[in-house]
């Protein structure tokens, strides 16, 4: 039969310890799959977009390689520009492919973004030149204020 003394249990062990443990593990897993991960990130935002203001126009330029202009989609509504498209996988479907790494991604995208300024809605133009989009959006022409003039009875 075991005698278990009293002075020979363990230490008392803070919880939180096993927290930190297991946030370290996950830290050190994380370091290995690093690069992996920032792909990942950079692939949720597709297409890459420059957006800059010129004195009568908004520019939108985006990096589009391999979407041709069919299937392409540009959109405003409101104050939205909205980019929809679908790129096709360069190897054919029914052809059997081992990939041994695989970073361009294929497939249908769509990307969102609000506009800075207001634009003219009846002049807008586009172009797809060397897989880069331009937007070119003409800044509607701004308010005049009007003096409300105020009868007296």
């Amino acid at each position: 039969m075991p005698i278990i003394r009293f002075a020979e249990r363990a230490p008392f062990r803070n919880p939180w310890a096993e927290f930190e443990r297991i946030r370290q593990g996950l830290d050190e897993l994380s370091k290995n799959y690093g690069d992996r991960g920032r792909q990942q990130e950079r692939s949720n935002v597709f297409p890459a977009l420059n957006i800059y203001e010129q004195d009568d126009r908004l520019i939108v330029t985006a990096e589009i390689p391999g979407v041709s202009n069919q299937d392409l989609d540009i959109s405003v509504e409101g104050e939205t520009l909205t980019l929809k498209g679908k790129r096709e996988n360069a190897v054919a479907k029914d052809t059997p492919v081992s990939y041994h790494r695989r970073e361009i991604e294929s497939g249908t995208f769509s990307r969102a973004v609000a506009l800075p300024v207001k634009i003219d809605l009846d002049n807008l133009s586009a172009r797809l030149i060397d897989g880069i989009l331009t937007i070119t959006l003409p800044k509607a022409a701004k308010a005049t204020p009007r003096k409300i003039q105020i009868l007296s009875e």
